[in-house]
């Protein structure tokens, strides 16, 4: 992760250097939770023929579209990615994160990654637009430990130590993400806290960070959590990424800032502070997209419950100014800070706030890249839809908006409809789009919530079952 750029022999004086003794081929497969396959470096060569070849993987196991019967792929080292590990302090290791190749070495066309970046392609060559994503990652950190200075739920925003019982593991976290090369913006306290029916003190944290290309922040979106879960580790508590950990409090979030960069100026805002109309192009293409977004962004019944809950979620498809129940807001910007705005052109954005953190990245961004491309290319559609879902105009209060699917087998039916957009040139192959749908479809979640709230003693069994989801 981190942003030197290594070649082989960069890495190979780095081993010598650092007495490193392992080498983590660490990969991201359908699931998104970071794998690895471990190797020994005892030698200068099998170092130099790691790096250059990579090696075999059984596909079928990583992803479910891939037969058994011809199951060989490939992993392939992105040595510009390579980092120490922080959690192996006896033996020194070397993580590298790597591409998926096909049985003749070419690009994965499931792999996430793969689609991700065709998306990207896409988008610019059709566009002359690329995307920054900067996101907003909430988590409960959780623990059976009593405590002296209990709080009080739901008014952990921002609190400080002795009141938030984590803030120093945060701050571990903090550096530790730097220490390999992941920049964050900042951490704190969220609002959530409350002592859930099995005892657990749970306390709500998140961890913002800066701006990176699209395929960037979803490497790292997924090592940060992997981060954020050793560290929890190694201290004895443990940490839940659900969107929904009780009904009655603050579910986790993802919100996703977005900029569009052209020559690499920033386009969401002219220069008087204003949307752009491309910027309103890009907010009606994900508003149009947004039920079947929720299929990447979403992906789990309890997804739908937090949307339901309406603890500062949304639930309508709409978008305005500031405000934090629309799906899609325009935070403040520093208007008043010109030069610093003009020095640092990711610091404005429009904030997509339906996703939470069971979203796979990859596909979650391909997604929005693909709903972008739509709101660009088809101007006259796109700014209908954002004038006319607008909460900021005066007639706000007569109008009526969608509501988001209210469960998995809504999302599925939302990207049933829309599947032909992100199939086109190939972004997102069927049996993508297909396995997507037919998981979702799975869960059977038409009106969970009406069945769970005829039975409440279910409902935290149901919640606690995707604790650990993520």
């Amino acid at each position: 992760m981190t942003t030197q750029r290594f070649s082989k022999k960069a890495v190979a004086k780095l081993v010598r250097e650092k007495d490193v003794e392992l080498i983590n081929l660490c990969h991201i497969p359908e699931d998104c939770r970071l794998k690895t396959l471990s190797f020994t470096v005892r030698s200068a060569e099998k170092l130099y023929e790691i790096l250059r070849f990579g090696e075999r993987v059984d596909g079928s196991s990583l992803f479910s579209y891939i037969d058994p019967n011809k199951s060989d792929i490939y992993i392939m080292p992105k040595i510009e990615t390579a980092f120490l590990d922080p959690f192996t302090h006896r033996q020194p290791t070397l993580d590298i994160l790597c591409d998926y190749l096909n049985e003749n070495g070419r690009p994965l066309d499931i792999a996430p990654q793969n689609i991700l970046l065709r998306a990207e392609e896409k988008l610019k060559s059709s566009t002359n637009i690329t995307l920054k994503a900067l996101t907003e990652l909430e988590f409960y950190i959780y623990t059976q430990e009593e405590t002296a200075f209990p709080g009080g739920p739901e008014r952990n925003y921002h609190e400080s130590a002795p009141f938030a019982k984590f803030a120093n593991l945060r701050n571990e976290i903090l550096g530790t993400l730097e220490d390999i090369g992941i920049a964050t913006k900042y951490g704190h306290a969220e609002v959530g806290r409350f002592y859930a029916n099995h005892g657990y003190l749970m306390e709500q944290h998140e961890i913002e960070f800066l701006p990176q290309s699209l395929g960037k922040m979803a490497a790292v979106i997924t090592v940060a959590k992997w981060v954020i879960r050793n560290i929890c580790a190694e201290h004895g508590v443990s940490v839940s990424f659900s969107p929904k950990p009780s009904f009655k409090h603050a579910g986790n979030g993802m919100h996703i800032h977005l900029c569009g960069l052209r020559k690499n100026e920033n386009i969401i805002a002219d220069s008087a502070g204003n949307v752009t109309t491309a910027a309103k192009q890009m907010i009606g293409g994900i508003l149009k997209f947004a039920p079947s977004l929720t299929a990447f962004g979403n992906t789990i019944p309890v997804s739908y419950l937090r949307f339901i809950s309406r603890k500062e979620s949304p639930m309508f498809v709409c978008w305005g100014a500031k405000n934090r129940q629309a799906l899609v807001r325009i935070p403040l910007w520093c208007c008043f800070l010109k030069d610093f705005e003009e020095a640092n052109s990711c610091r404005r954005t429009f904030e997509f706030r339906a996703p939470d953190p069971s979203a796979n990245p990859y596909l979650l961004f391909a997604g929005i890249a693909v709903a972008v491309e739509y709101g660009l290319k088809n101007p006259k559609d796109a700014i209908k839809i954002a004038d006319d879902l607008n909460v900021d105009n005066k007639n706000e209060r007569t109008r009526e908006y969608t509501n988001l699917p209210l469960s998995c087998v809504e999302a599925a039916q939302s990207l049933k409809t829309d599947r032909k957009y992100y199939m086109e040139d190939g972004v997102f192959p069927k049996r993508v789009i297909d396995g997507i749908i037919d998981k979702l479809k799975s869960y059977k979640d038409r009106k969970l919530w009406e069945k769970l709230a005829e039975k409440p003693e279910k409902l935290d069994g149901f919640l606690t079952q995707y604790l650990d989801y993520g």
